[in-house]
């Protein structure tokens, strides 16, 4: 028997791909409507294998905090969180291990898509996922020039990027009463239609493969070199609980040094904004905005610090103004919402299996890409849980390579 521990779409696809390898499978998945994987930006990230622990990251901070403008957040009453992640936030962005976590990033990424496709396909709505790519515009000539010569000279994966045509910039013109400057295009990037929707595709197909899902928490704890679930210690047990997963690592003992991002978007009628338009992020704004099939979602922030700490109205008002200053047709009621991608110091995810317990497995800090990642981590997982030879590396993920004589780093 395995257990999975997570309500998430990590842990949701984690669940299913094991039971289709034939586990056994029970999943606690709590109902969690402010989960990040329920109320992100919907898009399939592959351009994004340069981990933001960088040096270039680093630099541009000041000029990105909410204070001034931007898009990232310090709250002083937070401090305690983040300020301890700083410093090994700083310590990742070291050339040597920047370059490391690209590589070990790019080498994952390279299959997300394909793993995305043949997940939908096992869900019967292979419809679900487009493959349209996404678009990037600025609203000066300035920051177009900065920003193209930015994406141009970055390690984009499998992803590739070229000036919009004339067709899009077209479309992107009638969408705004702001002027937009050189915007372009993505291919190989995508996005998921509707995010509730695949939350129910995948909460019937764990029904269908034989899944017992638990809505409720587990009980974990380690005894005897195993981990116990409410006092039974079952084959495996995978943890893959979003910002969740600190206290149950730490409850067998290790340490893990995960913080929450807090995301926030406002969701509308997608009454007015065209169908066939793929997500668009304004740059200069760090916001994306993305067409469901029910609604269209202006999102942004990251707000470093407590996941039970009240949500900062401030964030909401400030998308709402930019949605109004670009003359965008969102257009209230709104429905606000606040989640907290799960982000470990070095922007790499936590994949492995665990050496205080024989069997505990692990998969989480996805931070902005757990949805771009959940199928092929789900497709690993399912294998290292079936001692499948593995096809990659996962030394990279190790959550041990936060130890330094038995400290944490």
């Amino acid at each position: 028997m395995t257990v999975v521990i997570g309500g998430g779409i990590v842990g949701l696809s984690s669940a299913l791909a094991l039971a289709r390898a034939g586990q056994r499978v029970i999943a606690y998945a709590p109902r969690d409507d402010a989960a990040p994987s329920w109320g992100n930006a919907g898009h399939i990230a592959v351009e994004q294998i340069a981990p933001l622990a960088s040096r270039a990251a680093l630099f541009a901070a000041p000029r990105k905090l909410f204070a001034v403008g931007g898009a990232l957040d310090f709250p002083p009453g937070m401090a305690r969180h983040w300020l301890p992640f700083a410093w090994r936030f700083l310590r990742a962005t070291a050339p040597r291990r920047f370059l490391a976590g690209q590589a070990a990033l790019e080498g994952l990424m390279a299959g997300a898509m394909p793993a995305w496709r043949r997940l939908v396909e096992t869900l019967d709505a292979p419809d679900m996922l487009s493959e349209n790519g996404h678009l990037v515009a600025w609203e000066s000539a300035a920051s177009a020039k900065a920003g193209q010569r930015a994406w141009e000279a970055a390690a984009l994966g499998t992803a590739t990027l070229a000036p919009a045509d004339a067709r899009t910039q077209a479309k992107l013109a009638a969408l705004t009463e702001a002027r937009l400057f050189g915007p372009v295009a993505f291919t190989g990037s995508g996005q998921i239609r509707d995010l509730s929707r695949l939350h129910d595709c995948l909460r019937t197909a764990l029904v269908d493969a034989g899944v017992e899902v638990r809505e409720r928490h587990a009980d974990l704890a380690l005894s005897n070199g195993r981990a116990s679930i409410d006092g039974v210690a079952p084959d495996a047990v995978l943890i893959a609980a979003g910002t969740g997963s600190r206290l149950l690592m730490e409850q067998t003992g290790h340490r893990t040094p995960l913080i929450a991002e807090r995301g926030y978007h406002i969701r509308a009628s997608a009454n007015r904004w065209p169908a066939d338009l793929p997500p668009v992020v304004f740059e200069d704004r760090a916001m994306i905005v993305t067409r469901y099939e029910h609604c269209v979602q202006a999102a942004s922030f990251v707000e470093l610090g407590d996941p039970a700490a009240p949500p900062d109205p401030r964030k909401w008002r400030r998308l709402e103004r930019h949605v109004a200053e670009l003359g965008l047709p969102i257009e209230p009621p709104y429905r606000r919402w606040m989640g907290c991608r799960p982000t470990l110091p070095d922007y790499l995810p936590a994949i492995g299996k665990s050496r205080r317990a024989s069997n505990l497995f692990y998969a989480f800090g996805h931070q902005h890409l757990g949805l771009t990642l959940a199928p092929v981590t789900a497709e690993i997982v399912a294998a290292m849980i079936g001692d499948a030879p593995p096809e990659r590396d996962l030394a990279p993920f190790d959550i041990e390579r936060f130890q330094t004589n038995g400290r944490i780093s």
